[in-house]
C-alpha cells in the first residue's frame, strides 16, 4: 500500500484531509508539530484522530522555538487573539513560518519512509488570509521539493496534496461527513480551552462550515454559540 504523510493538527481540515487519504487507499502516516502553541488541546485531538484511523506510526514533532521567536496569537500570550470577526488583514494569529515549516519536515519525513505524497489541510477560500495557505506558495514549496531531495532529483518527486484549497468550509464539512470523519474528536479554537469560544476567526469559520453544511457541530461551545 502506497504510503501518504499527513499532517494532522487536530483540527477540522486536517482531519477530513486524513479521511480523503484513508478514501484514495494510502497507508496514513501522520505527523503532528508541537510548535508551543496556546491551544495545545489539539496535540490530544491529533492522537485521538490518529488513533480513530488505527494508523501504525503517528509522530509529533517539537518544533517550540516558534514559541520562543513569538510574533503571533498562537504561540505569544501577551498578544490577544482576535474575536471582532474574520478580517481581510493578515490577522495576528498568522504564525510566521509556520506551513513552511511543517511541509519541509513532513517532507523529510516522507523521504525517509517513501511515501509518495503530503496531504496538509489548506485553504485559500474561507480563511483568515495566511499567506501560506495559497495556491503560489505551494507551487512555491512543489517545486523547491523537486528540485532539492534526493526523491525530485531521481524523477520521484514527493506531491503536496491540497484536496481543501479551494473548497468552502461547507464543502469541507459535507465531505467529511460522507466520509465519516470523526469531527466531534477534534478541535478549532484557538483560544484552547475545552470549551470552544466561538468567537475567534477558526471557530466562527467552523460555524459556518457545519451551518452551510447544515449539520450540528458535535463540538462544545460556551453559551450562545452553535445553539
Amino acid at each position: 500500500m502506497a504510503k501518504a504523510v499527513v499532517i494532522l493538527s487536530g483540527g477540522l481540515d486536517s482531519a477530513t484531509c486524513m479521511g480523503i487519504a484513508r478514501a484514495a487507499g494510502y497507508e496514513l502516516c501522520p505527523i503532528t508539530f508541537d510548535y508551543g502553541q496556546r491551544h495545545r488541546i489539539e496535540l490530544e485531538s491529533a492522537k485521538k484522530v490518529a488513533a480513530f484511523y488505527g494508523v501504525k506510526d503517528h509522530r509529533i514533532v517539537s518544533i517550540d522555538f516558534l514559541r520562543q521567536i513569538g510574533g503571533s496569537a498562537l504561540t505569544d500570550e501577551s498578544i490577544d487573539v482576535p474575536t471582532e470577526g474574520v478580517s481581510r488583514e493578515i490577522p495576528v494569529t498568522y504564525v510566521p513560518g509556520r506551513n513552511l515549516l511543517f511541509l519541509a519536515i513532513a517532507a523529510s519525513y516522507a523521504e525517509v519512509i517513501g511515501a509518495e505524497a503530503i496531504y496538509i489541510g489548506v485553504n485559500a477560500l474561507d480563511y483568515s488570509g495566511y499567506p501560506d495557505c495559497r495556491p503560489e506558495f505551494i507551487e512555491g514549496v512543489e517545486h523547491v521539493l523537486r528540485i532539492g531531495t534526493k526523491a525530485g532529483v531521481e524523477g520521484r518527486p514527493i506531491r503536496i496534496e491540497t484536496p481543501l484549497l479551494h473548497w468552502t468550509k461547507g464543502e469541507i464539512v459535507r465531505r467529511g461527513l460522507e466520509l465519516g470523519v470523526p469531527y466531534e474528536l477534534t478541535t478549532s479554537c484557538y483560544q484552547g480551552g475545552e470549551v470552544a469560544c466561538g468567537e475567534c476567526d477558526s471557530c466562527r469559520l467552523r460555524l459556518k462550515g457545519f451551518a452551510e453544511a447544515g449539520a450540528k457541530d458535535p463540538i462544545p461551545y460556551r453559551p450562545g454559540f452553535n445553539d
